[in-house]
């Protein structure tokens, strides 16, 4: 959801120069049973933000809330997605020491290994809820969604003693996609490089289309309806296996630590590029130069190149590191940054 800044808009023309907020009240027409009211939402990013989380190594777990301030109705449920990897976790409160209208939905992650850790969360909430969101601790329902709504379900109603509604995880994804597709401006956007976000105008004939869901694995849904929908392929390697790999290729023990030493790496000095076969783009077949060939499509080569060097000085002896080309000064072939960031690509 986007902060009241006015902009031109590109989504509905009639509303240029109008805040985006505007756009979205206004098309906002079927909001579903959860009646959330929108109007002047906004991304917090003031440093109030729900407290950080630990995911049990010490790692804070940050995140950004949704400001609803003219939502005043009271909201009784939590949900969570309980994935192979993480549970995340979405609940609303009032605003915490204010007379202000409104209130927030606060966004927290589990590692779904830590599960117990997410109960207890939301045990917490359940005490807390009558101070947090105006309902008392028995009007709260879990809405639970993912494979670990299955899994842990007996776990999570002898824990909270709670109501637990099991939601199924493909047609929650649909359904809130359709929404964002048809309803919400400023949401949907294709990229590309030579324009990297170009929103999509909201529309309603969108069927048929193709969802690729990236989660601890890959599934690729053929959606024709609300409720018609086929998989129609998928693979095993998605998050799960950035976090496998990554585990083992770097000290990172955390999902966060991995995605922190991505952002600061840079895969060109591991991956094969087009530039790097051609010399320059490939534009009779549409690749830039920057496109990549082959993931670690370098390790290789300069890791053959590293032993030879260490061959003709002597050789390594009793253990000692090699300190040249394609050796970092700790004795790695090559940066654990830059090997996140390559993994991090070949897995999206």
């Amino acid at each position: 959801m986007a902060g009241r800044e006015t902009l031109a808009n590109p989504v509905h023309p009639n509303l240029a120069f109008q805040p985006v907020t505007h756009a979205i009240d206004k098309t906002i027409t079927k909001p579903g049973t959860v009646r959330i009211n929108v109007e002047g939402a906004f991304i917090v990013d003031d440093g109030t933000a729900t407290p950080e989380t630990s995911d049990g190594d010490g790692a804070p777990n940050p995140t950004r809330d949704i400001r609803l301030p003219h939502h005043t109705a009271v909201v009784s449920h939590v949900a969570v997605d309980i994935g192979g990897s993480l549970a995340k976790l979405v609940y609303f409160s009032r605003e915490p020491n204010s007379k202000e209208l409104g209130g927030r939905l606060n966004f927290l992650k589990f590692e779904t290994d830590r599960i117990d850790h997410c109960l207890e969360f939301i045990q917490q909430l359940k005490s807390n809820y009558l101070r947090l969101n105006g309902s008392g601790p028995g009007e709260l329902c879990i809405m639970a969604t993912g494979g670990g709504a299955y899994k842990y379900y007996d776990r999570m109603r002898e824990v909270l003693e709670v109501e637990v509604l099991r939601e199924d995880e493909m047609e929650c994804l649909i359904i809130g996609l359709d929404f964002f597709i048809t309803e919400i401006p400023r949401e949907v956007f294709t990229h590309s490089e030579s324009d990297p976000m170009h929103f999509a105008e909201p529309r309603a004939d969108i069927y048929p289309y193709l969802l690729v869901n990236i989660g601890s694995g890959v599934s690729m849904i053929k959606v024709a309806g609300p409720k018609q929908y086929d998989r129609i392929g998928g693979t095993s390697l998605g998050g799960g296996t950035l976090w496998g790999l990554l585990s083992l290729l770097t000290g990172a023990r955390t999902f966060d630590e991995m995605l922190a030493m991505a952002e600061r790496g840079d895969n060109t000095a591991v991956d094969m590029l087009v530039g790097d076969i051609y010399g320059t783009d490939y534009g009779k077949i549409g690749l830039a130069s920057s496109t990549i060939a082959s993931s670690f499509g370098k390790v290789f080569k300069m890791k053959r190149q590293a032993e030879n060097d260490a061959e003709d000085d002597g050789g390594l002896v009793n253990g000692d590191r090699a300190h040249s080309r394609g050796h970092t000064e700790d004795g790695r072939t090559f940066r654990a940054e830059d090997m996140s960031r390559s993994l991090l690509y070949a897995i999206r």
